[in-house]
């Protein structure tokens, strides 16, 4: 299977990119797969948070530049030229959209190597913590290609700021856990034995939450980074606020916070 899921907690899913011989490299089927699993984890309502990583010792190596999955079906019959590059083009990219649509935060827990779709993937998750094994490369303007790729263009600079983003991307060059901590690419840096109990304690925090306001948390950060200016993310945040105080959780808050307990959230 070359996406495993797996439950990790309660309302915790593992999406697991799994070619580790090829350090998770980039293939259509894997992108398709992925694709599946993010469409599959989204009609969960059981699924409250989503922890992406790789198999091995790699989260994702970018594009498999030696060849696919001999024993894997294309996910479509590619057509000839430019044409037939533009539809593997836009099926890759359309894993970016799929992890920014997703009503679930994404945290990337990654181990190893992240390189140009591999760190696509990072970027266009909501929470990112790193092994101390992992390392980062905007890397396909060292292969003859653009560095903007798959969104990257836009993520990383919004991400670390433009200033960090056009060095990393002009360069291509790989950068450690801890300048990528520095820069702000992830948020913490732990040992690569305690990466998956570091992302499913950051899991646990979220869980804790009420789903909807998470949910439109979640919309309204990633939206905010859109809109031209401050008083039109305030009108979008104010919409979204009122919307959670007609909820039954908000109620459950409230009395909660009275009753001096912990809420138990029903998503309603």
């Amino acid at each position: 299977m070359l996406v495993e899921r797996e439950e990790l907690d309660e309302g915790v899913t593992l999406l697991r990119l799994n070619r580790p011989e090829r350090l998770n490299a980039i293939t259509p089927p894997l992108m398709a797969a992925l694709q599946d699993r993010l469409h599959e984890v989204r009609a969960d309502r059981g699924c409250r948070v989503v922890v992406l990583t790789g198999a091995g010792r790699g989260f994702c190596a970018g594009a498999d530049l030696k060849g696919g999955d001999p024993d894997e079906p294309d996910p479509f019959e590619v057509r000839p030229g430019p044409v037939g590059t533009f539809q593997l083009q836009e099926l890759f990219s359309e894993s970016i959209l799929a992890l920014r649509r997703m009503g679930k935060p994404v945290i990337a827990a990654v181990n190893g190597p992240a390189v140009g779709g591999g760190l696509t993937f990072v970027l266009g998750s909501d929470i990112r913590i790193a092994a101390e094994s992992a390392r980062f490369s905007a890397a396909f303007v060292r292969i003859g290609l653009t560095g903007s790729d798959m969104g990257t263009s836009w993520l990383l600079n919004r991400v670390v700021g433009a200033g960090q983003a056009h060095e990393l991307m002009l360069t291509g060059r790989i950068i450690d856990a801890q300048e990528a901590l520095r820069i702000g690419l992830v948020v913490e840096v732990v040992p690569d034995s305690e990466l998956l109990d570091a992302a499913r304690a950051k899991a646990a925090l979220i869980v804790r939450n009420s789903p909807f306001g998470v949910y439109l948390t979640k919309q309204t950060m990633w939206a905010s980074l859109e809109v031209p200016g401050l008083e039109a993310a305030v009108h979008f945040d104010n919409r979204s606020q009122v919307l959670t105080t007609t909820t039954a959780d908000n109620r459950e808050a409230g009395a909660a916070f009275r009753e001096g307990r912990d809420p138990q959230f029903t998503d309603s």
